[in-house]
Order: structure tokens, then C-alpha cells, then sequence
């Protein structure tokens, strides 16, 4: 079986990662919680908490949400991809010149 080769990610993905890990690491630092006490706490290995932290993209989502969890952020996370505040979503489902426009149709009520 041939393997493929993933595609690499975009810059900006990278980049949204590796954000998002400085700001775990600065929330955890914060809390003054080493990375000993994240993996007691998540059941995560060390490596995976520092692969978070350096916002890693190939790291799980799950093992972000329980990082994110444990350090009491996932308030935030409701609000990702919510269909209410999907600007470009709301207007292009309001855009009346895409809809399709149904004719009505005269009923024959002769048998």
C-alpha cells in the first residue's frame, strides 16, 4: 500500500498554534503549575505537555482541550466556529440571490 504524504500546514495554522501554546504555557506558569503537575493531573505524558506548549500542530485536539481544561479555559472554547458569529456563514445564508425561487404551481382540480 503506498503511503501518502501528508500535506504541510499552512503558515497561519503554525502560527495559530504556536500561539496558542505560549498562552497555555503562560497559563499554567501563571498558576504556578510545573509540567510534572499537568501530566499527574491530565494523564498526558511530559513530551505531549511540551509539545503543547510549543503549540505543535501535529499534537491532539483532545490533548489540548484537557490541558485547557484542567487550567480552567474551556469557557472560551464555546465560542469557536459558533454558528452565531460566523459573519461570512450568517451573510451567505442571507443572501437572497442564492436561494432558489419556487414558482407556484396551478392545481388541477379536475378529475
Amino acid at each position: 500500500m503506498k503511503r501518502i504524504k501528508p500535506l504541510p500546514y499552512p503558515e497561519e495554522v503554525t502560527q495559530i498554534a504556536h500561539h496558542l501554546g505560549e498562552r497555555i504555557r503562560a497559563a499554567r506558569i501563571r498558576r504556578k503549575l510545573r509540567q510534572e503537575d499537568l501530566e499527574a493531573r491530565s494523564g498526558l505524558s511530559r513530551s505531549t505537555i511540551r509539545c503543547i506548549e510549543r503549540g505543535e500542530v501535529t499534537t491532539s485536539v483532545g490533548s489540548f482541550l484537557q490541558v485547557l481544561w484542567i487550567l480552567g479555559l474551556t469557557n472560551e472554547i464555546e465560542l469557536i466556529a459558533d454558528p452565531g458569529l460566523d459573519r461570512d456563514g450568517l451573510s451567505l445564508s442571507l443572501d437572497a440571490s442564492k436561494k432558489r425561487v419556487f414558482v407556484p404551481r396551478k392545481v388541477d382540480d379536475e378529475f
